[in-house]
C-alpha cells in the first residue's frame, strides 16, 4: 500500500531531519488542521529510515521484566511512566560520595511540615526510573494517604546500559563500598535533611532492586528497620554475570555462599517478599532463599535448603482482585513477624497489585505496596 504523506508533514519531516524540532511540531500541528500535538506522555516520535513516524505507545498491565545480570541482551523496552498529579512534592536531587554519583526523587506528602515521618527507600528494577517505578507502586500515593516520605534512587546509564543495579558484582555486595554506599549514604542524607524518623526506615524493590534490598538490609541493618523483596534475590546469591543468570534460573543452579561486608550483628532484619509462582525471569524459588535467609535460625550452610524457614510459620491462603495467593508469616519467640513470604498464583515477573500506568507492574493481586508498608510500619529500630 503506498500512502501519499500530506505536504504539511513533508515539511515537517524535513525540519526533523534539520534538527529543528520546536518547528516540526508547529508544522504537524498545522498539517492537523490546528489541532495540538499529543503530548509526549502519549507519543514517541522517532525518525526511521529518514521517515518522521508518529507512534503511539501501549500500556500493557503486565511486561515480562529483564532484570538479567546484562540485561542489554533483552530487546524489550518498559514504557514510559504516565503519572497522575499526586498534590505532594515530588524533588529531583543528586548525591556523592567515593563510590560515585547517584540522581533521585523524593516524594514529600502535603501533611509533611518537617515532623519526623517514616521513610521508604524503593530501588527500581531494571529499565526503570523513579518516575516510571512510582506510578508503577503507587507508593507515592501510599504516602500522601498515610505519611510518610518516599525516595526512588535512580541507577546512572554509566553504571549499567539498562539501569540495571549491579547486585550481582562483590564490590556491590559489601558495606562502604560502591552502589551500597551510595544508596545508604543517600538515605542518611533524606534523613537528615527532612528530620525524619531514623528508627523508621525501610527499603524495597523489585527484581535487580530487589536483590539490591536484600543487599541494603544485610550490609546496613542499623539503618533500615525492614525490607521488601518484590520477584528478587537473596543477598550474595551471585558473584558474577554467569552466577546471575545461574542465580535466577533457579533450582539445580550453583549459588554463592560468600558473606561479604556482613554487619557483625546477630539482629535479623525483617523481611517481607512477593513472588509470582509463574515467574520466568527469576525463579520463585529465589523468594524462598530471601525468607530462609532472613530467618533467625538462618546460617550459611542451610541458605540453600527450602525447609531452611522456621516450622512454626502460619500459612493462609486466599485471593484478591482476581488471584489467588500463599501467605506464610514467621514468627520470633515473641510471636512478633520476622519474615512474611507472599507467593502469588499465576502471576509473572511484575509488581502485584500495581498500576497499569507504570512498567513492570500487574493489576491483580495483592497490593504489595499496602502489604509491604503495613508490615514496615511493624517494627522499628529502637
Amino acid at each position: 500500500m503506498n500512502l501519499k504523506m500530506p505536504a504539511g508533514l513533508l515539511h515537517a519531516t524535513r525540519l526533523v531531519r534539520g534538527g529543528k524540532l520546536m518547528e516540526a511540531t508547529a508544522a504537524i500541528q498545522r498539517a492537523l488542521g490546528g489541532r495540538p500535538c499529543p503530548s509526549a506522555d502519549d507519543l514517541d516520535a522517532t525518525v526511521i529510515d529518514g521517515t518522521a513516524r508518529v507512534v503511539t505507545e501501549s500500556y500493557p498491565a503486565s511486561r515480562p521484566a529483564d532484570d538479567a545480570a546484562n540485561s542489554a541482551r533483552f530487546s524489550a523496552a518498559a514504557p514510559r511512566a504516565r503519572t497522575r498529579s499526586e498534590p505532594g512534592r515530588f524533588i529531583t536531587g543528586t548525591y556523592s560520595n567515593h563510590a560515585g554519583t547517584l540522581e533521585y526523587k523524593t516524594y514529600l506528602p502535603t501533611r509533611y511540615e518537617g515532623q519526623a515521618l517514616a521513610l521508604v527507600v524503593m530501588l527500581h528494577g531494571c529499565k526503570q526510573d523513579p518516575d516510571d517505578f512510582a506510578a508503577g507502586t503507587r507508593m507515592n500515593e501510599l504516602a500522601e494517604e498515610h505519611g510518610f516520605v518516599v525516595v526512588y534512587p535512580k541507577q546512572a546509564s554509566k553504571s549499567n546500559v539498562s539501569h540495571c543495579w549491579n547486585w550481582f558484582q562483590t564490590k556491590n555486595q559489601q558495606r562502604d563500598h560502591g552502589e551500597p554506599s551510595l544508596i545508604a549514604g543517600l538515605t542518611r542524607k533524606v534523613v537528615d535533611e527532612y528530620r525524619l524518623d531514623a528508627r523508621r526506615v525501610y527499603v524495597a524493590g523489585l527484581s535487580a532492586g530487589g536483590a539490591m534490598a536484600a543487599i541494603m538490609g544485610t550490609t546496613y541493618p542499623d539503618v533500615y528497620s525492614a525490607v521488601g523483596i518484590h520477584s528478587g534475590l537473596a543477598y550474595a546469591a551471585a558473584r558474577d554475570v554467569p552466577s546471575a543468570f545461574a542465580a535466577m534460573r533457579g533450582p539445580g543452579a550453583k549459588r554463592s555462599r560468600r558473606k561479604h561486608g556482613r554487619v557483625s550483628s546477630a539482629r535479623v532484619i525483617p523481611t517481607i517478599v512477593f513472588h509470582g509462582d509463574r515467574d520466568t525471569t527469576v525463579h520463585p524459588s529465589n523468594g524462598e532463599h530471601v525468607i530462609a535467609q532472613a530467618s533467625p535460625q538462618s546460617s550459611e550452610h542451610k541458605v540453600n535448603a527450602r525447609q531452611d524457614a522456621p516450622s512454626e510459620g502460619s500459612v493462609e491462603n486466599g485471593e484478591t482482585s482476581g488471584r489467588a495467593y500463599t501467605r506464610t508469616i514467621y514468627r520470633d519467640a515473641a510471636g512478633k513477624p520476622v519474615t512474611e513470604h507472599w507467593l502469588v498464583h499465576g502471576a509473572g515477573h511484575a509488581w502485584s497489585g500495581g498500576s497499569a500506568n507504570g512498567s513492570y507492574s500487574d493489576p491483580n493481586g495483592p497490593d504489595a505496596s499496602r502489604e509491604m508498608l503495613r508490615f514496615f510500619l511493624q517494627h522499628g529500630n529502637n
